[in-house]
């Protein structure tokens, strides 16, 4: 078994035995259904607009050659300067190849999941760079050592009286469990690290090929500080995150807010067209656009799933997903999780070694009905399955459902195996969920069904011959 596979499953029987976890977990997200569904209404109509937000994503996703020349062309017409990374590697270079030759000692990050993915502050790290997350969730994750929890809100999963624990065990703070109180204290430390840092690393929401700009959207104003501050802006972007008209982001962003945080607008939406221009009194020296592949042409060249590439990373489909709300962020092991991670994340990272993810999903179809831009989640999962099963089938599945294939294609065989599933059914009671029973994956946690007495077609049988 993959490594992978047994991380997750261990994983997430810990977090589905934790009954205080799951029960966190569920009346954090009951505030954002209300609001969502709220904010949703102030939409004339929410269908047409995510038909509409569907329709733009699927122009950009299949003409990005066109639209990521456009944006390079306008926005280095302005001073940026534009990487194409094809891998997580080449991007990682290129920015302490940035930090190296400008003499760079202290770095400012505001939230970005693409710097996640391609493990920077690792990079950074290594290398001798001061890495300080400017983002409220993402500074009290990193002072934990861990990963994003959720690709919106990074610490869901912690107690205020947790992140007061940590705040006074790293920073030295009074005990508090008043969120304003643990906002100023991140905030203390925060505003003397945006002063030191010579560079700002940020992601990118949209990026804008009509104008050239990008957009970052945000609740704390910290990007915006993040990408001023220092001499040197460094912004991180998804091949797929590129959308064709200004005017596109009138629909993109009051639906990102709605799908993702269940608000109106986001608090801060700000666009940036390069580096501070002649006559201008502030902002960065520099501006460097890093454009990343990372395998994601080898998802546009999968016809039946580039629709996931139009994905605008509101975590909606996390927020509703039975099987997330249950298991956790830290279960899947990887920088996407839920619904679109478990679509995407086996292209990203390869099919053989992350095909799992695609059986963490009941196929309810909540995540293809919450998702904003109407990405077909719940089949693209089952897609996965096929495409796994297809390149490295497992042994014991491919007999099981062979034999089940053989048995339902003859009648006779199929009426021999509820005889003799009849009489050893009392053994399954005696070794249900243990080490001798062949099913104890799925009756672990399961009650094996009791065969009805008599089937239907027995049934059918006696009412014909017009016995009882």
């Amino acid at each position: 078994m993959a490594t992978q596979s047994a991380d997750f499953q261990t994983l997430s029987r810990r977090y589905t035995a934790d009954k205080g976890f799951r029960a966190f977990i569920q009346k954090g997200m009951s505030g954002y259904y209300l609001k969502r569904d709220q904010n949703k209404a102030n939409f004339q109509d929410w269908q047409g607009a995510r038909d509409l937000a569907a329709e733009i994503k699927y122009e950009a996703v299949n003409h990005l050659d066109k639209y990521l020349l456009e944006f390079e062309q306008k926005i280095t017409a302005r001073g940026a300067k534009v990487f194409w990374a094809p891998n997580a590697e080449a991007a990682r270079e290129y920015i302490l190849k940035v930090a190296k030759e400008n003499g760079v000692r202290s770095i400012i990050k505001s939230k970005t999941m693409t710097s996640e993915e391609i493990h920077l502050n690792d990079a950074l790290e290594k290398e001798g760079f001061g890495v300080f997350e400017s983002d409220l969730g993402e500074y009290i994750v990193q002072l934990r050592k861990e990963a994003p929890f959720h690709l919106v809100f990074p610490a869901m999963h912690l107690t205020r009286r947790q992140i007061s624990d940590l705040f006074q065990k790293e920073l030295g703070s009074e005990p508090t469990d008043e969120p304003e109180k643990l906002t100023m204290i991140a905030r203390d430390v925060m505003r003397r690290k945006y002063c030191e840092a010579d560079m700002g690393i940020s992601g990118t929401n949209f990026a804008v090929a009509e104008t050239g700009m990008i957009s970052i959207t945000e609740n704390e104003g910290n990007a915006r500080l993040t990408t001023s501050l220092p001499r040197i802006h460094v912004a991180l972007l998804g091949i797929e995150k590129v959308l064709p008209k200004l005017e596109d982001l009138s629909l993109f962003l009051p639906m990102l807010a709605t799908a993702g945080a269940g608000q109106t607008m986001t608090c801060y939406n700000t666009m940036y067209s390069g580096p501070r221009q002649p006559g201008e009194p502030d902002g960065p020296e520099q501006m460097h656009i890093v454009l990343l592949d990372n395998r994601r042409t080898e998802l546009l060249a999968d016809a039946e799933q580039r629709d996931s590439l139009g994905c605008i990373r509101c975590g909606a489909c996390l927020n509703v997903c039975p099987i997330f709300k249950n298991v956790g962020g830290y279960s899947y092991g990887t920088t996407y999780g839920g619904p679109i991670g478990s679509v995407i994340t086996p292209h990203l990272r390869g099919l053989k070694d992350w095909k799992h993810l695609s059986a963490a999903s009941s196929l309810c179809g909540a995540c293809t009905e919450a998702c904003p831009v109407k990405i077909d989640l719940h089949h693209h999962l089952l897609q996965n399955r096929r495409n796994g099963a297809k390149a490295s089938p497992a042994v014991g599945e491919k007999v099981a459902f062979g034999g089940f294939s053989l048995m339902m294609g003859h009648p006779a065989l199929y009426r021999l195996a509820v005889v003799f599933g009849r009489v050893f059914q009392p053994l399954q009671g005696l070794v249900n969920g243990t080490i001798l029973d062949p099913l104890r994956a799925w009756t672990g946690s399961r009650k094996f069904p009791t065969l009805a007495p008599q089937s239907f077609h027995e049934q059918w049988k006696k009412q014909r011959k017009g016995k009882p």
